[in-house]
């Protein structure tokens, strides 16, 4: 076998410094290969219908940043920062994108109409962020609706890390992914939302967080009968846990989320299960006509 320059130098760096600095070495030339030849830019939509056309037929999440007419500073910060970051990038890919100005208008009823204005974008409340809707999942109840609101509380863009979690948000309507992601960006770490979220508990936590919602009551009503139905519906013997919180009147569903997980960390108790790590769990919320959120988790551990 015949050695090139190149690879005589390996073979000496092998007899003379060992693997390790071998490794080094090769990933130290991979890197200089990806700087001289970076992956091409992420492609954007910038037609609301034809990103639709392309999430629908592909079966994919619509991914959507909304950006200010104006000043898009703050996208593009967002788009040149947290956004190219390599498991962020790579996450991207899978969905369809769209980039739209918060003025951007649609087609409805033979009438043009402002497309974050429609009520189901309210949760964006008419700010920069990143919306996603749902054409992944045919035959679900969220399937093509909208699953994702992260307005840009602040006007401050989201980080790396918070993308990465939005991105990696298991399927679910709008209130439940939302609340996960507030448990997953807390600072602790909380493992509630490490296992298998389970259609059964985010059944049982979407319908006792309407329940609050509509007595305008926080608290864990009917659970001595609760309990035992929601066990029934569990396997493996796991037993069920549940927690409960409020947010502050007026808030929207992203800050609500955010004060209810602040509020679990104030509490021993709760905060034991919303920290622990659980076979299951669901997790849901509502606002009621006192415009206060209530909050649900309700997991399935073994006792």
């Amino acid at each position: 076998m015949m050695l090139t320059t190149r690879m005589y130098t390996v073979v000496l760096l092998v007899a003379i410094l060992g693997f390790s600095s071998v490794w080094a070495y090769a990933a130290s030339e991979t890197k200089k290969k990806t700087e001289a030849h970076p992956e091409p830019a992420l492609s954007w939509h910038d037609q609301y219908r034809d990103a639709i056309a392309e999430a629908r037929r592909d079966g994919k999440m619509l991914f959507i940043l909304f950006c200010a007419a104006g000043d898009a500073s703050r996208c593009d910060a967002l788009v040149d920062g947290a956004l190219v970051e390599p498991e962020v990038r790579d996450r991207l890919k899978s969905f369809t994108r769209l980039r739209a100005p918060l003025d951007a208008t649609i087609l409805q009823n033979k009438e043009r109409v402002t497309l974050i204005d429609q009520p189901a974008f309210a949760e964006m409340q008419g700010r920069q962020g990143i919306a996603i809707i749902d054409f992944a999942h045919r035959g679900a109840e969220y399937y093509e609706t909208v699953v994702s609101c992260f307005p840009m509380l602040g006007g401050q863009p989201y980080t790396a890390q918070q993308v990465r979690v939005i991105l990696d948000l298991p399927p679910g309507t709008l209130t439940q992914r939302t609340l996960i992601y507030a448990v997953r960006i807390h600072p602790e770490r909380p493992a509630s939302t490490d296992g298998r979220l389970e259609p059964s508990l985010a059944e049982e936590a979407e319908s006792h967080s309407i329940h609050q919602a509509s007595i305008r009551l926080q608290g864990h009503h009917n659970w001595n009968s609760r309990f035992f139905r929601i066990n029934r519906r569990l396997s493996n013997g796991l037993v069920a846990t549940e927690v409960c919180a409020e947010s502050w009147p007026g808030e929207g569903l992203l800050r609500a989320a955010i004060e209810c997980v602040r509020c679990w960390r104030l509490s021993s108790g709760h905060w034991r299960a919303v920290r622990g790590r659980h076979r299951c769990y669901g997790y849901d919320m509502r606002r009621g006509s006192n415009g206060i959120w209530y909050a649900t988790g309700i997991f399935g551990s073994r006792q």
